[in-house]
């Protein structure tokens, strides 16, 4: 079963290297070169700053100057780290940038994804890709069991396309199962897991689901300007 859930953590791009306020501007027009990038996210001490553009150094004509001594940009470019890629789009439509930084719970600085890592993500979609609906339930991770919840779902004749797990944001003793159902209409599946003890948080049917994935590409083909 495929991941339908990425999160900003399984996108954060390791090849891009973060910046030191101790750096100059010389090295970040290297390493921007390299990387075939115009901006570099900079930290102090574990923690995000912001943005360095390519267009700032050159501007202040001063490849010299210290990281530090640049105006940053985009300092509340951030996601969290169990945020979905739609949001990383969205905050990278916000910012118009092409980069957006993801800290952990605890505000420390772990990587910056793409905007081309997120389009990616979109494409390998299990929700783009599968017809059907998608239920999000909450249980407590001592009772979770995939064949359980199987089993409840095929007693309403359907069937479980894809799955994916992982710990409830604001609770790490309860578990977020995000389920793919071959079946557009789920409200009757839906109430026989609330019966038996499920918690229901989210419900996407197909019409529903395909109007929101509309509205999210088109928000994304508008930003990309195509």
């Amino acid at each position: 079963m495929r991941d339908q859930e990425m999160v900003a953590a399984d996108l954060i791009n390791h090849m891009i290297p973060p910046l030191k306020p101790t750096d100059d501007g010389e090295k970040a027009i290297i390493w921007m070169e390299e990387l075939r990038t115009n901006q570099l996210p900079v930290i102090e001490k574990g923690r995000f700053l912001g943005f360095i553009s390519e267009d700032i150094i050159l501007e202040d004509n001063d490849s010299k100057k210290l990281v530090k001594e640049y105006e940053l940009e985009d300092q509340s470019c951030v996601v969290m780290e169990h945020q979905h890629f739609y949001d990383i789009i969205r905050m990278a439509s916000d910012f118009d940038t092409q980069m957006v930084a993801v800290v952990s719970s605890s505000g420390s600085f772990l990587g910056v994804v793409g905007l081309e890592d997120t389009i990616r993500a979109i494409a390998d979609s299990t929700a783009v890709q599968d017809q059907g609906a998608i239920l999000v339930l909450v249980v407590n991770y001592r009772d979770y069991s995939l064949a359980e919840i199987s089993r409840l779902i095929e007693g309403e004749n359907a069937r479980v396309l894809s799955v994916a797990v992982g710990r409830e944001p604001t609770d790490n003793s309860m578990l977020r199962v995000t389920l793919k159902i071959n079946q557009t209409e789920v409200s009757h599946i839906a109430a026989s897991l609330e019966r038996f003890g499920y918690r229901i948080i989210g419900k996407f049917q197909e019409e529903e689901s395909k109007s929101n994935d509309r509205e999210r590409f088109d928000m994304l083909m508008k930003y990309l300007n195509i």
